[in-house]
């Protein structure tokens, strides 16, 4: 599979058996987008739940991103081999910087050159980058070009909505994907969304999702529970009016949740 769906199932903060079962319900519903990362510490409960599945391996999506300490151009590689390993895959589909390196310690143009390599021996079919500004994208897109960077992958809901950086990977053909697509369910919780989702007899989970779907974007909620994953998947049968998407374009307010002291200068 080469496009990145776009409802993907997130694992962030997944451990364990939660993981395990959190994939196995999520392919059994349906979905085949799974996202890991070498820190989130569960590539190998993923693994595990792809295995077991009944799903071909060809019709699922699997991302997973490398950690900061492993960007040099001697480790990258074999960490993603580590990775592989973990997952019981010989390729994922796609590889990410999961964060730029700190302090810069690590160049841009070393990691994508990495990854380039990486997808050149078959480890990744696709390779991008996560949490980048607008100045790093373009370091990234200066070093291997736009056309090899499928994803930037960056918190994107309606409270932050990164419009800076969505508009200029956009305007150099890179897609987007939003991660934290319900801002740790507070979106849940508003009122814009709740009238909207009352109106056309939806979930608020399925209106914030919906909304970034229409903007282009693919999300990668999770959940552990089963009829929220469910929930979360109908959101790709929501249509919402220009009129409600202009509505929750409005809930903008710059509230960042994910910003650990090693993050880059936000734009």
């Amino acid at each position: 599979m080469n496009t990145i769906p776009q409802l993907g199932l997130g694992t962030f903060r997944l451990q364990g058996q939660q993981a395990i079962d959190s994939v196995r319900n999520g392919l059994e519903l349906g979905y085949r987008h799974v996202d890991t990362a070498q820190i989130y510490g569960n590539e190998a409960e993923v693994g595990e739940a792809l295995q077991a599945s009944e799903v071909p391996r060809r019709e699922v999506f699997v991302t997973t991103k490398i950690w900061t300490e492993n960007l040099g151009g001697d480790k990258l590689i074999a960490s993603l081999k580590d990775s592989l390993h973990k997952l019981r895959l010989e390729q994922v589909d796609l590889t990410l910087i999961h964060w730029p390196s700190p302090q810069d310690a690590v160049p841009v143009a070393e990691s994508m050159q990495a990854l380039l390599e990486a997808r050149a021996q078959g480890l990744t079919a696709a390779i991008g980058v996560s949490n980048f500004t607008k100045a790093l994208l373009a370091q990234a897109i200066a070093a291997v070009g736009a056309s090899n960077i499928a994803t930037n992958q960056v918190e994107l809901h309606p409270f932050l909505q990164n419009r800076g950086v969505a508009d200029f990977a956009r305007e150099r053909g890179i897609h987007v994907t939003a991660y934290m697509p319900l801002a740790y369910g507070k979106v849940l919780a508003d009122p814009a969304v709740l009238s909207i989702a009352a109106r056309m007899n939806a979930a608020p989970a399925q209106v914030a999702l919906a909304w970034s779907m229409a903007k282009g974007f693919a999300v990668i909620p999770s959940s552990t529970k089963r009829e929220n994953l469910a929930a979360n998947l109908g959101a790709l049968e929501v249509r919402l009016s220009a009129e409600d998407i202009a509505v929750i374009d409005g809930l903008e307010r710059g509230e960042r949740l994910v910003n650990p002291d090693f993050a880059p200068a936000w734009d």
